[in-house]
């Protein structure tokens, strides 16, 4: 039986209930993004293949609904998000960064017993990873240019170990550190490493930093200036490799995590708690730069680390995994990759003491 092609994908919805029973169309949600991004409701309307009639009719009736304009049109000024309109987008904007990778996970449990009953592929691929914009590219990747399936499951990196020692996956996605600070992840990571039997795939390096509102009008520029009263700060949840990655970060420079309003909150989600700040609920929040550039926010690098894809060794010689190491040394995954990331020689299987070079070979 050929590959299943169709995929379950799970979204989350609105839905706006008035007195005569209307429902917001879910294409106001598109059209205002399109709007915010160009600037002009003629080419949003070409992206989502509307007449700009229908847009200004779609535009008009939630305006209508809601009591107030979502967009404000100026001659020779193209159009603009109203206040309303904005804060509309980016309640769906966090909605989809924080459920994301919850539904993603629901959303692969199901496509696996569904082709476990087709009978569709006997090639399956488990990977439980922490959350990163190129590792979200590997289901795509291996649809549209591989013939295994992939199961990726989103989890905090010590709980991917967790999960590959235990012989509940296939590959863990872990993020370490360059430098030092490896070594902070590695008292995290020790319990769930063996380098006798486990080899690491490169993938990509991507740079931590602060993410700030554009413009960065408070003037934050290190990890110090948490501290200062009235910054308000997002974090990732308890577990994530981002947060004990901070942690280190505070240690190494003698800060008191205590001392920075909303350290306890946390998101599981770098693109969450980007969400969090373009919405001006926090001031500012760690993360990589793809989630950053996503909700057009300032970014301060702090660090560079590895993302890796960690294995048991006899794995790289199993046909479905050799399939993806083949393809992420392939162009294909460098045009999905090369957005915010930089390549690492990826689908290279390397010893885990190349990766924590003071273990003993």
């Amino acid at each position: 039986m050929d590959k299943v092609s169709h995929k379950v994908s799970i979204r989350p919805a609105w839905v706006f209930v008035g007195a005569g029973g209307e429902r917001v169309d879910p294409r106001l949600f598109v059209l205002l993004g399109g709007i915010h991004d160009s600037g002009k409701l003629t080419l949003a309307a070409k992206r989502m293949g509307l007449s700009y009639r229908h847009a200004w009719d779609l535009l008009s009736k939630w305006s209508q609904f809601f009591g107030r304009p979502l967009v404000a049109m100026e001659r020779g000024k193209g159009a603009q998000l109203s206040p309303l309109g904005e804060k509309l987008l980016w309640a769906e904007q966090r909605c989809d960064a924080s459920l994301f990778p919850h539904l993603a996970n629901i959303a692969s449990d199901l496509n696996i017993e569904i082709n476990r009953y087709l009978k569709a592929s006997d090639a399956l691929i488990r990977i439980h990873a922490s959350h990163g914009f190129a590792v979200a590219k590997l289901p795509l990747l291996m649809r549209q240019h591989g013939s295994s399936d992939l199961d990726l499951q989103y989890m905090g990196s010590v709980e991917a170990l967790r999960s590959l020692a235990g012989g509940n996956c296939d590959l863990a996605g872990i993020h370490v550190p360059l430098g030092e600070l490896a070594r902070s992840m590695w008292v995290h990571y020790e319990p769930w490493i063996d380098p006798r039997r486990q080899r690491a795939i490169r993938f990509v390096t991507r740079t931590q930093g602060l993410m700030v509102a554009s413009g960065n009008p408070l003037g934050v520029n290190s990890l110090a200036d948490l501290a200062r009263p009235g910054i308000r700060f997002i974090n990732r949840q308890k577990g994530s490799g981002t947060r004990f990655l901070l942690d280190a970060m505070l240690e190494a420079q003698s800060l008191d995590s205590r001392s920075i309003e909303g350290y306890e909150r946390g998101e599981f989600t770098h693109a969450a708690v980007a969400a969090f700040v373009a919405s001006g609920i926090a001031d500012v929040g760690l993360g990589v730069e793809p989630a950053a550039r996503q909700f057009k926010l300032d970014f301060i690098p702090l660090l560079e680390e590895r993302y890796l894809l960690a294995c048991n060794a006899e794995s790289v010689k199993e046909p479905a995994v050799g399939e993806l190491i083949e393809l992420l040394k392939g162009d294909a995954f460098r045009a999905m990759a090369e957005t915010g990331y930089t390549l690492d020689s990826p689908g290279e299987v390397v010893e885990m003491q190349e990766i924590f070079p003071w273990l003993k070979r």
